[in-house]
């Protein structure tokens, strides 16, 4: 089980975000802050552009308590108790000037109080952000006022304990996502180059068609008994080990800028689950957390002669709001500081169906990192040595014996950090290294 090529860290509230590859973290500036006359004060420009900024001419309902939001699903969100939530949205589109896209956000955030992770290029908008409940709709509202965004689907979920990124990257970024040698060559612009978006309802009927879901009431496909499928799921090993749908094998990659289904080589295709696939008889369900991912690769897979493509419209995310976790076990791998949601936080009413099954006796689904031994906390942990930083799955008897380290040689690193409990999450070095001096001054 230790034998992963690639390491996820999580660092410190300065690079709380997630490092998908292997790295040390690193601090970014915060480009949130930068001023917007070096942006070459793009709001005096002349109105040329044909992507330029333009109202939408839809009315929206008033909301007494917040303003203008938008449909049903904001206003409920307005409605709840929490204090601090949590958007995602992204949206393919041709954006000409993206260097004035960016300005645009700048300015209309500067004083808000808002954290995460939007990036912006020619190919459209990828946007993570974390804000007190006021700030974080009234950007969504703003953002959908502009005709281009005005039918994105933007997914709402609380964030307990306040903000869940730890400042604001808002910038030009060459790929929304990443993926080696980049996406900007691939055809995203053009719906009829990537998978079939299929609405939750659709998708619960693709998996009880696979006999992924075992629901009497769902509807027969209608493809025949012949129809072939393969559930694929377009994410990372670590987030399968705390969460997927029945009868997804688990991703044989720990970084998915290395993603490779459908293209290995013979050498390779054991650990390929689409090697041995007809690419004109059988339908690839393709799924992800927010839907981003799939989309991506699935203009890749279309390229390479796969015909029958679909992909869960906004991921499980999406899914679990609107259906439950029907078909669905474990808890959902988050990139932020959450790290990790049951289903109950997008659908609170609703009830498990059936209780998490191991695929074998070796799977790594909910199994301790150290000891194998099933973990009642799907919640991933990072090491205490700061220099090694893994993200892993861990019980509490070897969070105990081994100090929140992953490994005896960790135990003994020269940079080792307290053990934390539940939700709390690592700071900075300089405070536990500042603390050990004055500790050892008063003694």
């Amino acid at each position: 089980m230790k034998g992963m090529g690639c390491r996820v860290f999580y660092g410190p509230p300065a690079s709380i975000e997630p490092l998908l590859c292997f790295r040390s973290p690193t601090l970014v500036p915060n480009r949130a802050h930068v001023l917007l006359s070096s942006l070459s004060l793009s709001f005096n420009r002349s109105a040329s552009s044909s992507q330029q900024w333009k109202p939408s001419e839809k009315k929206k309902k008033k909301n007494s308590s917040y303003p203008g939001v938008v449909n049903a699903s904001l206003r409920s969100v307005a409605s709840d108790d929490y204090e601090f939530l949590v958007v995602n949205f992204y949206s393919f589109m041709s954006i000409e000037d993206p260097g004035f896209e960016v300005s645009r956000h700048l300015s209309f955030l500067q004083g808000r109080d808002i954290h995460g992770r939007i990036y912006v290029n020619a190919q459209g908008i990828n946007a993570q952000y974390s804000g007190p409940k006021r700030d974080a709709i009234a950007y969504v509202e703003w953002l959908k006022e502009d005709e281009r965004f005005s039918d994105v689907l933007v997914q709402i979920s609380p964030s307990v304990y306040g903000h869940a990124f730890p400042r604001l990257k808002l910038r030009y970024k060459p790929s929304l996502v990443q993926l080696e040698g980049g996406i900007s060559h691939l055809p995203l612009l053009d719906p009829a180059m990537r998978a079939t978006p299929l609405s939750p309802s659709e998708w619960r009927e693709k998996l009880h068609a696979a006999g992924c879901v075992d629901e009497s009431s769902s509807k027969k496909d209608s493809s025949g008994p012949n129809r072939k499928f393969l559930l694929l799921d377009v994410r990372n090993g670590y987030e399968w080990d705390i969460g997927h749908f029945q009868g997804a094998q688990r991703p044989d990659v720990d970084c998915f800028r290395s993603t490779s289904y459908g293209l290995s080589e013979a050498e390779l295709a054991s650990s390929d689950p689409l090697a041995t696939v007809n690419k004109e008889q059988t339908d690839i369900l393709m799924y992800c957390t927010g839907g981003i991912r799939c989309d991506v690769y699935s203009a890749i897979l279309r390229q390479k002669g796969f015909q029958n493509l679909y992909t869960l419209k906004g991921g499980v995310s999406h899914y679990l709001k609107n259906k439950g976790p029907v078909g669905w076990v474990g808890n959902l791998f988050v990139f932020d500081s959450r790290l990790s949601l049951p289903p109950s936080v997008y659908k609170p009413d609703a009830i498990a169906g059936v209780e998490p099954k191991l695929l074998s006796e070796d799977s790594t689904f909910m199994r301790c990192y150290i000891c194998g031994s099933h973990v009642s906390e799907f919640r991933h942990r990072n090491c205490a040595n700061l220099d090694c930083n893994l993200l892993f799955l861990c019980c509490s008897g070897c969070v105990e014996e081994l100090r929140g380290c992953c490994c005896w040689d960790c135990t003994s690193a020269p940079r080792l950090r307290p053990v934390l409990s539940r939700q709390q999450r690592y700071q900075k070095w300089h405070i536990y290294r500042d603390g050990e001096v004055q500790s050892e001054s008063m003694a």
